[in-house]
């Protein structure tokens, strides 16, 4: 049963598709305190719900982010 919404998309989903902003915790670039505040500046937080594909877009979003800022 498909009920589940992604903050993004709002397209419903299954609960164990369900992604948050905690699996950024284990990746090893950007910090995880760097992506808290990066999201915090979206207004998402640390267990708003997402759907696979839009938590991918943010994943690029916040890694290409982070390595503009390394570059200056």
């Amino acid at each position: 049963m498909k009920n589940a919404q992604c903050k993004k998309c709002l397209n419903k989903f299954n609960e164990k598709d369900i992604y948050t902003i905690q699996q950024f915790q284990y990746r090893k670039e950007p910090p995880y305190e760097w992506t808290i505040e990066f999201f915090k500046n979206l207004e998402i937080g640390e267990w708003d719900s997402f759907c696979e594909k839009c938590i991918m877009e943010y994943s690029k979003i916040s890694n290409n982010l982070w390595k503009e800022q390394a570059q200056k």
